[in-house]
């Protein structure tokens, strides 16, 4: 029976408000951002011939500018590689957690205002890394809620893919935090490793697709994060 692999790809770096703690700045990737889509494009090649793998013609992306061109490098290196031409599709659905409408608003700016409104209580200190805590602002949601979306957004592309007679690979290029946080929601991270893992910009995850509703991890290397660290994408 052939096999359907997800691969996840957190986007390349790129430009950023200092200190704003909003995965949803409208910015493109930089100089070292652009160079890391196209090594993630030479490691896809080589594992689609490792291990002969089918590629999905249609990569799945998020709607930031920065999610895009990373997709976008990657399918232009990759159509060139594989002499094929290669989609994208964006969708709202794989975006980073949202602060809502303190959207790029520095991290002072933000605590300010939630201690200057008179229905709040201030905000704890760890409220950008915990997974569960959402801002009390239209529009905020937690990083588990980020996480719950693209992992039923990945579940659905992955269902939907045609019957095949080799295993087939498709990429979707996201983000980091809302990567991992789909990860336990699909059951391959624990819920303390949320927050000791990281993604490496443009490496790939590879999670396996079983019929039963299962996923599991099954290459591409995880990123340890420092323990002084705060997970923000």
């Amino acid at each position: 029976m052939s096999r359907r692999i997800a691969a996840i790809i957190r986007h390349g770096d790129y430009y950023q408000i200092p200190g704003a703690p909003s995965a949803h700045q409208p910015f493109p990737l930089n100089a070292d951002g652009e160079k890391q889509a196209a090594e993630s494009a030479d490691s896809i090649a080589s594992i689609l011939r490792q291990h002969n793998w089918s590629l999905n013609p249609e990569i799945d992306c998020s709607r930031m500018l920065r999610g895009w061109q990373t997709a976008q490098i990657i399918a232009d290196s990759l159509g060139e590689k594989l002499s094929r031409q290669l989609q994208l599709q964006s969708f709202d659905e794989l975006a980073e957690r949202s602060v809502g409408c303190a959207a790029n608003l520095t991290s002072e700016q933000i605590r300010d205002i939630i201690h200057n409104d008179p229905r709040y209580t201030d905000l704890p200190d760890d409220w950008k890394s915990n997974s569960e805590y959402r801002l009390p602002l239209q529009g905020a949601e937690s990083m588990l809620e980020a996480g719950e979306r693209v992992a039923s957004h990945l579940l659905r592309r992955m269902s939907a893919l045609p019957d095949e007679d080799t295993d087939t690979l498709k990429l979707f290029v996201g983000h980091g935090a809302a990567f991992r946080h789909a990860a336990w929601h699909l059951g391959v991270l624990a819920y303390e490793q949320i927050a000791r893992l990281s993604m490496y910009h443009g490496c790939p995850v590879f999670l396996e697709f079983v019929d039963d509703g299962c996923w599991q991890h099954i290459a591409g290397e995880w990123k340890v994060r420092s323990a002084n660290s705060q997970y923000l994408d």
